[in-house]
């Protein structure tokens, strides 16, 4: 785990590092190759440079969210952002976090995204990867 995100980690509550320490230590074994980094005040996992996956502190509790996840076809990644192709799923313990639902979304990452890294360039158009 990066020291930023490790960092971020331990400024949360005892339950809420639990979770985001789950969280953290799937995503890096499970996307190794991607970049990890604390981007707008919260951890995030980036694919040639495109956002990928992240977490949050919320008032609901620990929001997982995948920055192309509306398009995974996943009915538990059941908070879809407005305006771009986000889905999230919020956690309140570390126990509601399946890891075999975690791997899953991780493959997806590399399987469909869509170009973030780009959108300002395409004045908010985003486009589909691959």
């Amino acid at each position: 785990m990066v020291e930023g995100i490790r960092n971020y980690n331990r400024g949360l509550e005892n339950g809420e590092q639990d979770i985001c320490d789950l969280l953290a230590e799937t995503i890096d074994r499970n996307l190794p190759e991607a970049d990890a980094k604390v981007w707008h005040g919260h951890p995030v996992w980036f694919l040639d440079d495109n956002p990928t996956v992240g977490y949050s502190k919320q008032k609901r509790g620990i929001r997982l969210m995948f920055w192309s996840g509306a398009s995974f076809d996943e009915p538990q990644l059941n908070v879809i952002g407005g305006k771009f192709k986000d889905a999230s799923i919020f956690y309140c313990s570390a126990d509601e976090v399946d890891v075999a639902d975690l791997e899953r979304w991780h493959g997806q990452c590399r399987n469909i995204a869509w170009d973030y890294k780009n959108i300002a360039k395409r004045k908010g158009v985003l486009e589909k990867l691959k």
